[in-house]
């Protein structure tokens, strides 16, 4: 009879996934995911079919971690300068705080390793966000370009915002402030 499942080695598998391949790039093997999570070899193969189930997972629990934490006490009722920066925050403060999560989603973005049922899952996760920035780019200079034009800048000054908090962390509120200060510039011309 097969062993049940235990959630734990689930979970101690999906963050050494996200450890080592924010260090090594997706290119680090199974063997040393299941080395770091502490489980034997074949173990990470009863959790998933193979390494493409793998990160398809790991993305889409990656995605839904970050819509969490932006979603957090999301201010409904506030005005859309408000939404926004509070988004722009929680996610300068995610990506602060979980360093491997983001440089770990940064390669599984670009992957041709991510189904395109795991992509649609992705986009689904963030669903509230997107409908968010739709609503910022509705009366600016970007009303007409493709959402994905408007997230990659907002990606490009949130990279260099974090950039900026990792050379000077007792800055971090004063670049958080002018990052998002010239995100909004951007989309409300």
């Amino acid at each position: 009879m097969a062993r049940p499942r235990s959630e734990d080695k689930r979970d101690a598998i999906l963050t050494a996934a996200t450890d080592l391949i924010a260090a090594q790039g997706l290119g680090a093997a199974t063997a040393k995911i299941a080395r770091q999570a502490g489980v034997a070899g074949g173990t990470l193969f009863i959790y998933f079919a193979n390494k493409d189930a793998l990160l398809n997972q790991l993305y889409l629990g990656i995605k839904t971690d970050l819509r969490d934490a932006m979603m957090a006490d999301f201010p409904e009722d506030r005005s859309l300068i408000d939404r926004c920066r509070h988004v722009w925050d929680s996610y300068i403060d995610w990506a602060g705080a979980f360093p491997a999560k983001r440089r770990a989603m940064v390669q599984l973005v670009v992957s041709d390793r991510i189904t395109d049922a795991g992509k649609a899952a992705g986009r689904s996760t963030l669903r509230e966000i997107e409908g968010l920035l739709q609503e910022c780019f509705a009366a600016g200079a970007l009303k007409d370009q493709p959402i994905a034009f408007g997230a990659a800048i907002l990606e490009a000054l949130a990279e260099t915002t974090l950039t900026f908090i990792a050379q000077e962390p007792d800055k971090a509120a004063h670049y958080k402030r002018l990052g998002f200060d010239a995100f909004w510039r951007v989309i409300s011309a």
